[in-house]
């Protein structure tokens, strides 16, 4: 296990190390919980449910398709992508 370290700043800020970020998959204006664990705290990133993301984008949207119409169209941009 490889520890990685940040210094607290005057503003009791700290930057999380790029390796750690990278792992976690965090990026900026990302949320984290500490998480009180038997060692101390653990930082657990928070992820926003699915059902978050309901009518986010639904402004790109510019007409309907069926389910066999997306899944038709995903086969054909892989098999061109990737000649499977």
């Amino acid at each position: 296990m490889s520890a990685h370290t940040a210094t607290i700043s005057s503003k009791c800020q700290i930057t999380i190390p790029a390796a750690v970020r990278d792992e976690l998959g965090l990026a900026a204006g990302d949320k984290i919980d500490f998480v009180r664990s038997a060692n101390g705290f653990e930082i657990v990133p928070r992820r926003q449910p699915v059902l978050g993301l309901h009518g986010k984008y639904a402004h790109l949207v510019k007409q309907s398709r069926r389910v066999d119409e997306i899944d038709t169209a995903i086969r054909t941009r892989m098999k061109k992508r990737f000649g499977a």
